[in-house]
């Protein structure tokens, strides 16, 4: 949604491609037995639950901090146009974001067995509940980052958007703070 709103929502959905590619990513790891690895490891769970939660605080401490409006000169090029955050670094902020949370492995590690028959192929059974799931995950972030943008004329002025990105930037930083004191066992 902040992307959305610095960055104008055709632009967010490079963040929204980022995302979903390390949900389907996240899935395909736990596919393949870093959910199991995760589960019995402590110390795996603890390194990388930490990079997550370090990335979730630093990223909000970011936006908290962050200056810039919708409606603000934001980088601009010698000849004065104003240059956009770049499809590329939207897509990696997405990506870490949404690779961001080991609890999401240990989840798909509990969740897809129970709707897949050991007796038949793996991969048609992995293929659709990913692919539903990656729909769905695609779906409702592009609602929000399309969505936004009729937020856009409300946070016109520049103390409204400071309260959006404090707000955005505080809910990042619980989430990894929460991220932090999470056990693999809840």
């Amino acid at each position: 949604m902040t992307n959305s709103l610095q960055h104008g929502p055709r632009r967010a959905l490079a963040s929204v491609a980022g995302s979903v590619t390390a949900v389907f990513g996240v899935m395909l790891l736990s596919a393949l037995g870093l959910g199991a690895l995760l589960a019995a490891s402590e110390t795996a769970f603890l390194v990388l639950k930490s990079v997550g939660a370090a990335y979730l605080i630093w990223l909000g401490i970011k936006t908290f901090r962050s200056r810039a409006t919708v409606f603000a000169p934001q980088a601009t090029d010698p000849d004065g146009q104003r240059r956009p955050q770049s499809y590329a670094r939207l897509y990696l902020q997405g990506l870490m974001v949404g690779g961001s949370n080991p609890k999401a492995i240990l989840f798909f590690t509990a969740f897809f067995p129970q709707f897949i028959n050991p007796t038949a192929s793996f991969l048609p059974q992995f293929s659709l509940l990913a692919g539903t799931f990656v729909s769905f995950e695609f779906t409702v972030l592009s609602g929000c980052a399309l969505g936004v943008a009729r937020l856009a004329p409300a946070l016109r002025s520049s103390s409204r958007m400071q309260w959006f990105n404090r707000v955005s930037g505080g809910l990042f930083t619980l989430m990894g703070g929460l991220l932090l004191m999470s056990r693999r066992h809840t």
